[in-house]
């Protein structure tokens, strides 16, 4: 990660937030210490879990709003009278330029509603994606899209794949993609490959 980072944090989004939010930038910080954080959530929750952390404190901005996403909610309710919320004040950072990026743990639905209205979609890109990336005998990889699109056409995961591509290179330094495709008609599609086989692990 950059030095310089500046990160929104949804610190009232996920189980047992804000403390593990708290907890989780804490943890950041050790590994990047050069990074910030803008925390958005119920100051008379969260100043006293920064109080117990003073490392963390000093990086940290907290912005007070007493509301929050519930797990439940659905997304376009969410999108609609939300507006002063949590996640939505943390998404907001970094259309006005105040954070390089945003972290919930909240509503995955509510947070990818959001993000698309607000920050908009790349020339291109149809549809946001979830990524995460996981260790293998030979590294890091990056698998994408993790739930947020339940059907996909072939032209979709042309998308995902150009975004996995950038967001492992630039993100996390990994490079040397896979070219092997194999599996379902829109994956062969996709690739342009014959048909014939199935997906393989490594």
């Amino acid at each position: 990660m950059s030095d310089g980072v500046t990160i929104a944090l949804d610190a009232m989004g996920g189980d047992h937030a804000p403390r593990m939010v708290v907890k989780g930038a804490d943890i950041a910080l050790q590994r990047h210490p050069d990074i910030r954080f803008l925390l958005f959530g119920a100051e008379e929750k969260v100043r006293p879990l920064l109080a117990k952390r003073p490392r963390l404190a000093n990086a940290v901005t907290l912005h007070h709003t007493g509301e929050v996403v519930a797990d439940d909610a659905r997304p376009s309710l969410a999108l609609r009278t939300g507006r002063q919320s949590s996640m939505r004040l943390a998404i907001d950072a970094v259309a006005d330029g105040r954070a390089d990026g945003v972290v919930s743990a909240g509503n995955t639905g509510a947070l990818m509603a959001i993000a698309k209205f607000v920050l908009k979609m790349l020339p291109g890109i149809d549809r946001p994606a979830i990524a995460s990336f996981f260790p293998t005998r030979r590294g890091e990889s990056v698998m994408l899209d993790l739930g947020a699109n339940v059907e996909c056409d072939a032209e979709n995961l042309i998308q995902f794949a150009l975004m996995g591509d950038v967001f492992a290179r630039t993100v996390l330094g990994l490079v040397g993609c896979s070219d092997h495709c194999r599996g379902c008609r829109v994956l062969r599609h996709a690739r342009g490959l014959p048909q014939g086989g199935q997906p393989q692990g490594r």
